[in-house]
């Protein structure tokens, strides 16, 4: 499976570096946005200096790399973490840098696209915006943890959302116990 997977400048990178290496076996391609390189080095620059050298990594400004055209053929585009900036730009087709490019060929494509947005409380207008791309067959998984797997800390929640990401993409895992009933 050919990945796009772009982390944009919300709080949040470990997911979407827990992500990246889940998806090793995948062909990958990363996309870090400008704002995003900020708080990678806040929190957690030690985790994304072990992926960066694995992955094809692109920088937001990259507009003419070969992943912005429809024609580079890519199955699915996952932006995680997403800021709610990115997440408005993509809800009203603004594709000024590769990921909100490569976010707009998904959508007319009509490819699999996965927003995650790692924000709180939601306003109106983030609401609004979720919605109007759910509409249109984008899947919006805000980063909101299950307990019933009983998390011993913050890797078995971040795993969590990783893995339900994985689903899907109907890419098997066991990142997180599965509910079984009681």
């Amino acid at each position: 499976m050919r990945i796009v997977l772009a982390m944009t400048g919300a709080s949040g990178s470990i997911y979407g570096i827990r992500l990246a290496e889940a998806l090793s076996k995948e062909a990958l391609f990363l996309i870090v946005s400008n704002a995003a390189k900020k708080v990678i080095d806040y929190e957690c620059k030690e985790e994304f200096d072990v992926i960066k050298d694995k992955v094809k990594l692109y920088s937001e400004d990259d507009i003419e790399a070969g992943i912005a055209s429809s024609s580079f053929n890519v199955d699915a585009m996952i932006i995680c973490p997403c800021s709610m900036k990115t997440l408005a730009a993509v809800s009203i087709g603004y594709a000024d840098n590769l990921i909100t490019r490569c976010a707009d060929v998904m959508i007319k494509e009509r490819k699999k696209l996965i927003l995650v947005p790692r924000e709180m409380p939601f306003s109106a207008i983030h609401l609004e915006n979720m919605l109007k791309l759910s509409r249109i067959g984008v899947t919006v998984m805000p980063t909101c943890p299950a307990w019933y797997h009983k998390p011993k800390d913050l890797d078995d929640i971040v795993k969590f959302v990783v893995g339900k990401i994985l689903d899907q993409l109907k890419i098997k895992n066991n990142l997180y116990k599965r509910w079984e009933g009681v």
